[in-house]
């Protein structure tokens, strides 16, 4: 499970390794947890939900990003069953986290952010270890950073990036990665730069992202993320060729990320048709190369 979770987290070819070892894994997983509920330990049958949970968050994950968002919610539902089932505080949030994010994929972002306030609170009066409280606390505050956003209520989103997760953030180490959640000062700076870069301020943007160091994510999801949004910036400022160059060096990073992602695709698009003759040629060569066309 946790090999499956690092290869998620840090292969630039990890839809393909995800479904070469999900299909398996789910089947091993569920095995174990019926032989489990047959047998008489309980510290053994917990240690098995723990592992379904984070299994199903991991499934929650890549269904998300493969466009099922209908499995994704029932993965995610799987996962605080198996984690509320485990009695396990860490697992609950992490799970309750995962269904945040399928309710902003689902395109309801209040709904996404009523439940992360409340599991907010309710994290924070757990007994968890201090950097497993501050980080699962955190990541659901930007759960509702993110709800907020897609909302356009922008300056809500900035305050509540600034008072909660930001001060909450200098308590858990960039690559702590607890839960999976990748929570840490560098994942607020780069929702700051996104919530720049959705209103349409991509010179503070830009700014914003000159002081951002991605080399201690754990995740290269996250380190993808930052890279589109600032070609999405640059792109804004109709500056094709520091957009090409920034989707090269995504293509390098995770080029099964940079074929699946709509805004990638877009922003290819979008310098094939507006750029110089030469980059718009560079362009379409990444396009065959992701199958854009």
């Amino acid at each position: 499970m946790e090999a499956a979770w690092r290869s998620w987290q840090t292969s630039g070819t990890r839809f393909t390794e995800a479904a070469e070892t999900l299909p398996d894994l789910v089947s091993d997983v569920e095995h174990a947890a019926r032989a489990a509920r047959a047998g008489n330990n309980p510290a053994e049958r917990r240690a098995v939900l723990r592992a379904a949970a984070d299994l199903y968050c991991l499934l929650r994950s890549y269904l998300r990003r493969t466009g099922r968002v209908d499995l994704a919610t029932i993965a995610a539902d799987r996962a605080q069953r198996a984690a509320e089932d485990a009695d396990d505080p860490l697992r609950i949030a992490a799970a309750r986290w995962n269904l945040g994010h399928v309710l902003l994929a689902a395109g309801q972002p209040a709904e996404a952010e009523e439940l992360a306030l409340c599991a907010a609170e309710q994290v924070a009066a757990t007994t968890m270890p201090e950097v497993e409280r501050a980080a699962m606390a955190g990541a659901l505050q930007l759960v509702a950073v993110v709800g907020a956003a897609r909302r356009r209520r922008w300056w809500e989103a900035r305050e509540r990036l600034k008072q909660h997760a930001a001060p909450t953030a200098h308590r858990v180490p960039d690559d702590s990665n607890v839960a999976w959640t990748a929570f840490g000062p560098t994942n607020v700076a780069l929702h700051a730069l996104s919530i720049d870069m959705e209103t349409g301020e991509t010179g503070e943007a830009l700014h914003t992202a000159d002081a951002i160091d991605t080399d201690g994510l754990p995740s290269v999801e996250r380190e993808f993320t930052f890279g589109l949004e600032v070609a999405a910036c640059h792109s804004q400022r109709r500056d094709d060729a520091a957009t090409l160059l920034t989707l090269r060096e995504l293509e390098a990073l995770a080029p099964e990320d940079l074929a699946r992602n709509p805004l990638a695709r877009q922003l290819v698009l979008t310098v094939i048709r507006r750029a110089r003759t030469m980059q718009a040629r560079q362009a379409e060569k990444m396009a065959e190369r992701i199958g854009l066309v």
